[in-house]
């Protein structure tokens, strides 16, 4: 007797899909785990040798801003903000990267 229908008989699809779902189902609740705990995360950078210090959560929430008052020269106001600058691209890039470390293990 011949086998009819071009998927094995379709006994093996239904297992098999029933695992993908499965698996797509552990990844979803993997990457929204990741992502929360990027968005909970704090972030650190500093410029001018620590005269200016941001932190920042995986979110992109700024928490603090320190600049220390010696680098606050009034006649000098584009160096202050070069370093606040600086320090926020670095603290974003920071960011960034644990992003793709985290969501480009998943596969994405």
């Amino acid at each position: 007797m011949a086998r009819r229908g071009g998927f094995g008989g379709g006994m093996g699809m239904p297992g098999n899909m029933n695992n993908l779902m499965k698996q797509a189902q552990r990844m979803q609740r993997q990457m929204e785990e990741n992502k929360k705990a990027l968005e909970e995360k704090e972030f650190k950078a500093t410029a001018g040798g620590g005269a200016v210090e941001v932190v920042m959560t995986g979110a992109h929430q700024m928490q603090a801003i320190t600049i220390d008052p010696d680098a606050v020269d009034p006649e000098d106001i584009e160096t202050l903000q070069d370093m606040i600058i600086v320090a926020v691209n670095d603290v974003l890039g920071q960011i960034t990267e644990e992003s793709s470390k985290l969501m480009g293990g998943m596969g994405f």
